[in-house]
């Protein structure tokens, strides 16, 4: 099976690029044509050969008619011919559900273009003709069909796929034979595409013997060789990628300290595409004793990361090669990194999320001088301070178990036994984390959440919630308001509270004793993280579907699948026990986005974490599916550590 899906999907990479060269070389002027007599009989039974299966397979009637009047051959490069009749004859039967598809070849005396040069002088002229009854086209999209890239449905819920190059190919070989193709077709009943060819293809030269004068800017329909020279276009000429080689790597775009560093030095790792603000973060980070390292890529950023182990992270979410979401979730999900501060600078406003994924702050853009200072100092300063937790539970044993499980010296660590008593802690200390029990005597842990909620000195206090109480589903919608403004998490086992705390807190992993270091990375292998959850994998194409569900179900995951948007819901409707929706955005009948919406109005599946899966990784598509209710987003070609690591963050929320 999977060589099988390797080979299919070759194929169709291989179809691609083919199609690709064909048309560049096609515009370059760069193809060499082989003319002879090609039989009729010859093509007839090329096309029977590859068509007839095709046919039979999807039921569709199919016939072949050469028409009286035709002589024995006609004289054209044949292997040019027989491609552009494939291109026809494959959208005829991709389009056509029910009927059948036809190829007719009879000698013609009109239907093309009154004013072609080649085919008005021609002694004959052959119309090869392609007709389905299809879905047909529409008149405000025939024209764009023969465009490079073109497809009548360019939705992403359309039905079929397809690159839109056949057609621009085949209009392009049309006219080096000296032909010309033409459209007939009416929406609902069919379409009708007709190769013109000369009965004798003759050197462009020879054929237009007085050609008309060129016009500027424009391209006949005849040879190229008499085109107008088309207006040079500039090739845009892409960055080149930086080094991602370690600290020798060099950066000449802002010239900072990564070839300056020794042991000792306080490292503030800037990732930031724009260069005029990162020199201004840099400037401010020297300011404060720190050296400073820039990263103008994410993938970059990863790799220094992991390398210089910098005190603290500032990091833009947009980013010319990878997502700041996905850099801040790669990073809080390695164990190498996790414990590094990120502080986030960017225009989108995105507190919550960004606060809720382990960054200790957040700035949008413009900033502010005073601002920068502010961070900055707190920067400086972090190191130098103990980690500072509250512990608010009301049970003594409980109370002290907590403490003993996090407690390692480098936590200083306060102890609350009610609500009220907490409220008074926080107005008396800072504290850079809380573990927060619900039922508490007097002040609900829920009322004590909304108290600091309304403080702007604590109202960014990440909150974890550890409690064995089952939460109804009006405490769950309560906490999903207050996710808006502070971070809220639900966590039940000791693993998983030892794991969030080190989280906020910014503890390193490495530091910690053996016992409690082997209890985090048990949590993060996958067998451990993905075991017995249930994935909806939701893809109009199967090998999709085959390739995610052997890698989840290599983590003893449950996989479902469905292939549009309207299977997905009925398969969630039938199977709620879920965890989380891998969904495609570009599926036939229902899209991925109008698939999420569905999804959300369904009230018991508003938290349901839906990761979005698209190939159109154009700016905007996060955004866009973030509207549309997704939990997250991944572009394909899926990254298999990006995509386990979501699952692990979205599955325990």
């Amino acid at each position: 099976e999977f060589a099988g899906t390797i080979h299919s999907s070759g194929n169709d990479l291989l179809s691609l690029i083919n199609d690709i060269l064909d048309l560049s070389k096609i515009e370059s002027g760069t193809v060499t044509l082989d003319p002879a007599d090609v039989s009729f009989d010859e093509i007839c039974d090329n096309v029977e050969r590859n068509f007839r299966h095709i046919a039979d397979a999807k039921g569709l009637g199919f016939e072949v008619l050469p028409g009286a009047g035709l002589p024995p051959a006609i004289y054209t490069d044949g292997k040019r011919l027989q491609q552009v009749l494939k291109n026809l004859l494959s959208n005829a039967f991709k389009f056509t559900e029910r009927g059948k598809v036809t190829l007719s070849m009879a000698p013609a005396t009109r239907g093309w273009s009154f004013d072609h040069n080649v085919l008005g002088r021609a002694k004959q002229v052959i119309a090869f003709s392609v007709a389905d009854t299809g879905i047909g086209i529409a008149p405000e999209k025939q024209r764009i069909v023969f465009e490079a890239f073109q497809q009548a449905d360019g939705s992403t819920s359309r039905r079929y796929g397809g690159t839109g190059l056949g057609l621009a190919i085949s209009r392009e070989i049309a006219a080096m034979l000296g032909g010309e193709i033409t459209l007939v077709s009416t929406p609902g009943e069919g379409s009708a595409f007709t190769l013109y060819l000369p009965v004798r293809y003759t050197s462009p030269e020879r054929a237009l013997r007085e050609p008309p004068p060129p016009v500027p800017g424009t391209r006949t329909t005849g040879s190229s060789a008499h085109a107008a020279p088309a207006e040079p276009r500039p090739i845009p000429v892409p960055p080149a990628p930086e080094n991602t080689g370690g600290k020798r790597a060099v950066q000449t775009q802002v010239p900072d300290d990564l070839g300056n560093l020794q042991p000792g030095d306080r490292v503030l790792l800037i990732v930031e595409d724009d260069v005029k603000f990162a020199k201004t973060l840099l400037t401010k980070a020297r300011e404060k004793g720190f050296k400073g390292v820039v990263a103008l890529r994410g993938e970059t950023a990863l790799s220094l990361a992991a390398e210089l182990q910098p005190e603290a992270i500032t990091l833009d979410i947009n980013l010319p090669d990878i997502d700041g979401w996905t850099i801040l979730d790669r990073l809080k999900a390695n164990a190498g990194t996790r414990h590094i501060p990120v502080h986030i600078i960017t225009v989108e406003e995105e507190r919550a999320r960004g606060l809720q994924r382990g960054a200790v702050e957040f700035l949008m853009k413009p900033v502010s001088r005073t601002s920068l200072d502010e961070v900055l100092g707190a920067i400086a300063e972090y190191r130098g301070r103990p980690k500072r937790l509250l512990v608010v539970e009301d049970n003594e044993a409980e109370r002290k178990s907590i403490v003993d499980l996090i407690g390692n010296g480098d936590v200083e660590i306060t102890t609350a036994g009610s609500g009220e008593e907490a409220l008074e802690t926080l107005k008396s200390a800072h504290f850079d984390c809380m573990v927060l029990d619900l039922m508490l005597p007097g002040i609900s842990g829920i009322d004590v959440i909304e108290r600091i909620r309304e403080e702007k000195e604590v109202r960014d206090l990440p909150v974890i919630i550890y409690t064995g109480k089952d939460l109804t589903a009006a405490d769950r919608g309560r906490l999903d308001k207050l996710t808006r403004s502070i971070v809220v998490k639900d966590v039940r086992s000791p693993e998983r509270l030892l794991d969030e705390t080190a989280l906020f807190l910014h503890r390193m992993t490495s530091a910690m004793p053996e016992e409690k270091r082997k209890m985090i990375e048990k949590l993060y292998q996958p067998e451990t993280a993905l075991a017995g959850k249930n994935i909806l994998i939701v893809d109009d194409d199967v090998r999709n579907i085959f390739a995610l569900t052997s890698l989840l179900e290599r983590y003893k995951v449950k996989v479902l699948s469905a292939e549009n948007g309207k299977a997905a819901i009925e398969t969630l409707k039938k199977h709620p026990e879920v965890h989380a929706v891998l969904m495609d955005v570009m599926m036939p009948e229902m899209d991925g986005y109008e698939a999420t919406r569905a999804i959300r109005k369904i009230p018991q599946f508003k938290i349901l974490p839906i990761i979005a899966l698209t190939a159109k990784a154009m700016k905007g598509d996060r955004e866009k599916c973030i509207e549309a209710g997704a939990s997250d987003y991944i572009a394909k070609p899926i990254n298999t550590e990006q995509l386990l690591s979501l699952l692990r963050v979205w599955l325990y929320r």
